[in-house]
């Protein structure tokens, strides 16, 4: 078992552990019991009452956090001709085809969204081993797959994320830094709720939210009830 530093335990002791607190009250703690020297990114786990292994129980999807994540995002595009004038021209960070996969085939993994116009995803495609178990795999469910290209460069530098579920059905996203101002949080927390409700699979039986956790980088995990969580700030 990893051992835990002064600081983490210290904040540790001040999280009842068998109290589920209110989005709100959770995310005041996390602020507050941030102790690194850095800005912390926070983080938001759900265990979903899914079975990922059923391809109709999956959960995937991407939301724009009103507020951003507070990271710079590198966005990398696999586009050619007009289109790529086009990513360029709206903000990506990397723009290629060929030569950006055989890149990546050498272990070069410098960004943080991937993005692929349709006729592109035959080289894409090449790259599954590497960037499917990264969460890096241009998908259309997950809108990095489009001849959109301006908007979807946008929403990514504005803030976009995507989440999927793990084998275990969790889905861990980040929702801003510690330094942002508390509704900030709230506003980022309830949107990435809020889309992974309307995201619920039909084939879903029971209670679909059935833990949320929410932490700092360095910090304790501090419980949310799923029922407050859901009720969206109501």
């Amino acid at each position: 078992m990893a051992k835990h530093g002064k600081k983490y335990r210290e904040a540790r002791q001040q999280v009842d552990r068998e109290t589920l607190y209110s989005p709100e009250e959770a995310l005041e703690l996390v602020k507050k019991l941030s102790r690194a020297a850095f800005d912390e990114t926070v983080e938001l786990a759900v265990r979903l009452g899914v079975n990922p292994k059923y391809a109709d129980q999956q959960v995937r999807g991407s939301v724009v956090l009103p507020h951003g994540t507070g990271k710079t995002v590198r966005v990398l595009v696999f586009a050619k001709g007009d289109k790529a004038r086009e990513a360029e021209a709206a903000g990506a960070d990397y723009v290629g085809g060929e030569e950006l996969a055989a890149k990546i085939q050498g272990g070069w993994l410098d960004f943080d969204v991937a993005v692929s116009t349709p006729d592109m995803m035959g080289t894409v495609g090449k790259l599954g081993k590497i960037l499917g178990p990264r969460g890096l795999m241009p998908n259309p469910k997950s809108g990095t797959v489009t001849f959109d290209l301006a908007r979807t460069i946008a929403e990514f530098k504005a803030g976009k994320v995507e989440f999927r579920t793990e084998k275990a059905g969790n889905v861990h996203v980040p929702i801003g830094k510690v330094s942002f101002g508390l509704e900030q949080l709230q506003e980022n927390f309830y949107s990435v709720i809020e889309a992974l409700l309307k995201a619920k699979p039909p084939a879903a039986k029971g209670q679909y939210l059935r833990s949320v956790t929410v932490s700092s980088t360095m910090g304790p995990g501090i419980k949310i009830s799923p029922q407050k969580a859901a009720a969206l700030g109501k």
